[in-house]
């Protein structure tokens, strides 16, 4: 079985991607670390950032993901919070966002993910753009698979229920999800066309 480092610190995302790797054969681990994120509104950079500094801690290859949430008409600040999802504290506080949105008609928002696969030769950049629309109060219940606390109010384009309301099967034909695209392109491009042998980093 095929073994792969996810870098994350949110555990809900590794469930969710380790249930469908393993259908596929590949063995996915589990590696938490706080890394520091560069001040930067930019996914792309900060998902290669992280999946270098897990090489070279580890020494084997690794993927990492960064998503930006997009709120297209947050008040005097259009966009907003993009790559900061985290650090403006919006998805730890969302009374607060559907507070400050509450008299907005444009409820358009998006996800865009962001993974890089870093094998120690080649950085490997995979996208993912989720349209949708804030709803005006928190919907849904909890779980070990919800990936952020905005799932109580992102509606998916075309649905009418939030992504914590939803099913597994109801939010895979809703919702893209990147991680399911990676591994599918490592399975079926990458290890049929990767080099003989790596060149890993030792770790003593």
């Amino acid at each position: 079985m095929e073994n792969l480092v996810y870098v994350t610190g949110n555990f809900g995302k590794y469930t969710s991607v380790k249930e469908y790797a393993e259908k596929e054969n590949i063995n996915i681990e589990f590696f938490k670390h706080d890394f520091e994120e560069p001040e930067i509104n930019d996914i792309e950079i900060i998902s290669k950032k992280k999946a270098l500094d897990a090489y070279n801690l580890l020494g084997k290859p690794c993927f990492a993901e960064d998503t930006g949430f997009y709120i297209e008409d947050y008040p005097n600040n259009p966009g907003y919070p993009g790559a900061f999802v985290k650090r403006s504290g919006i998805s730890a506080n969302i009374d607060h966002l559907l507070e400050v949105m509450k008299n907005q008609e444009n409820r358009n928002c998006k996800f865009i993910h962001c993974l890089t696969f870093y094998d120690g030769e080649e950085f490997y950049t995979f996208y993912e753009i989720s349209k949708g629309s804030l709803s005006f109060e928190k919907k849904g219940k909890a779980t070990k698979k919800a990936k952020s606390n905005l799932w109580y109010v992102f509606i998916p384009k075309g649905n009418t229920k939030t992504l914590a309301e939803m099913n597994d099967e109801e939010r895979k034909k809703s919702h893209s999800s990147v991680t399911i695209t990676f591994i599918n392109w490592y399975k079926n491009t990458y290890l049929k066309n990767r080099p003989i042998q790596l060149k890993l980093t030792s770790k003593k």
